[in-house]
């Protein structure tokens, strides 16, 4: 039986301007083929197979006559310059059922981005979406009843912008226009050039595609731009309603390991143990998917007293159906040794599943109050691979919320401007902030 095909809008690509029913659909897909403007932190979580397309149809109706469930993701929205009509008819002629999710398109999201009315009372009601590829004589632009229009926005047009502004100053537009070009809108490599239609060719000459071209809007209000722009570098998802506008790039990336039998001999003699620590939600996470791999529950932590670092960890261990004994009202390594202290941790016996990057203050700080501290690696920290070129000097605010997210910075990016300030969460990061950056 043949399986079933969504054709899906990414959005123009940041990963959270999906639709929520888009990203419903990408959980339970089991075969993902996405355009290569598709953001990959998008599939972060996800168990689907990925394939990228070549922009050919075959691949995703070979996938559903194998019976697979096939998300075919499309960058933007699927109906707007996004070869829609072919790929509907490759689907029909093989009989797949298929359904299409609509997405937050790259002229919308460019507009929004740079602060652009598309529309406005007394200036423009209406508004053209075309394609900046067709600019020859055989084009099937009407260029001159585009021109006519208060707004207009292109796409794929950045190669032949020089040719659009004859055609539009051709066709009786004036060259005072006012004409936005903004390039990966709303992500951390977003650029804008502002001009005329006299001018910007010129001045965007060396903006990268995928751009999108706004001619007419005249109203700005570049909140992009005046807002405090903060890198966020850990792996929390982003607090909104916080000052400045965030972006996420994370500087670790937490991995299982290749070998758990030491891990495992520990969870099958947990009743040894009189403390159970955790130091962070992933520790959580790697110890209970242990502990049931090995067919045990929750029942094993009977008798076992229970601390977490911080309210994140115990939230982490609440989804289990666990509460944590101890939560230091300071989260942190200090915060916690000094509350186990006054709960008589000497010559207890405490178990703490940890990173293979730990820092090893929580240990010995326990081990001076006269407690046994048995650790054991739970699961792998690591570099994340392929790190985008940034440019660092685009942002106000760096926040680092570990110290190997400082360490991971450090080397793949050298260096912070004077002008942009560093922030950080907890006292072991700040120390780690001042040893490599000297801030």
């Amino acid at each position: 039986m043949a399986g079933k095909v969504y054709l899906i809008g990414a959005g123009p690509g940041r990963p959270d301007l999906i639709t929520a029913r888009g990203l419903n659909i990408l959980k339970q897909a089991e075969v993902i083929i996405y355009d290569y403007l598709v953001d990959p932190g998008l599939f972060l979580g996800l168990s689907a197979k990925l394939s990228r397309s070549d922009g050919s149809p075959d691949l995703m109706v070979k996938r559903a006559k194998e019976g697979k469930k096939v998300a075919r993701l499309k960058n933007g929205d699927p109906s707007i310059f996004g070869r829609l009509k072919e790929e509907i008819n490759a689907l029909r002629a093989a009989n797949i059922e298929f359904e299409i999710v609509p997405g937050v398109t790259a002229g919308n999201a460019a507009a929004a981005y740079s602060g652009t009315p598309l529309t406005a009372r007394g200036f423009a009601s209406s508004v053209v979406l075309a394609t900046g590829h067709e600019v020859s004589g055989q084009s099937t632009i009407d260029w001159e009843k585009i021109a006519a229009l208060p707004s207009i926005v292109l796409y794929m047009a950045v190669e032949n912008l020089g040719s659009i502004v004859d055609k539009l100053l051709q066709n009786k537009k004036s060259p005072r226009t006012p004409v936005t070009v903004v390039s990966c809108a709303g992500s951390i490599f977003q650029k804008k050039v502002e001009g005329s239609l006299a001018d910007i060719a010129q001045k965007a000459q060396k903006i990268p595609a995928p751009a999108i071209i706004i001619i007419g809007a005249n109203k700005k209000y570049d909140w992009f731009k005046n807002n405090r722009r903060i890198l966020f570098t850990g792996l929390s998802g982003e607090k909104f309603f916080l000052p400045g506008t965030y972006f996420h790039l994370p500087m670790i990336e937490i991995k299982p390991l290749a070998d758990y039998s030491q891990l495992d001999h520990r969870l099958k003699n947990l009743e040894m143990f009189n403390w159970l620590l955790f130091s962070s939600r992933y520790g959580v996470q790697y110890f209970f998917e242990r502990l049931f791999n090995l067919a045990l529950d929750a029942r094993s932590l009977a008798g076992l007293k229970i601390a977490a670092v911080g309210r994140s960890t115990a939230s982490a261990l609440q989804n289990y159906g666990v509460k944590a004994d101890l939560v230091p009202k300071i989260e942190s390594a200090d915060g916690l040794s000094q509350e186990l202290k006054k709960e008589g941790i000497k010559q207890q016996l405490v178990f703490m599943p940890r990173s293979n990057l730990a820092d090893k203050g929580l240990e010995e700080k326990l081990t001076r109050l006269g407690a046994h501290v048995v650790s054991c690696v739970a699961y792998d920290n690591v570099m994340p691979q392929n790190l985008p070129d940034l440019d660092v000097s685009f942002f106000d605010e760096i926040m680092f919320t570990s110290p190997s997210a400082v360490r991971n910075f450090k080397k793949r990016y050298k260096t912070i401007p004077k002008r942009v300030k560093i922030s950080w969460i907890g006292e072991v990061t700040r120390k780690e902030v001042k040893r490599v950056f000297n801030k």
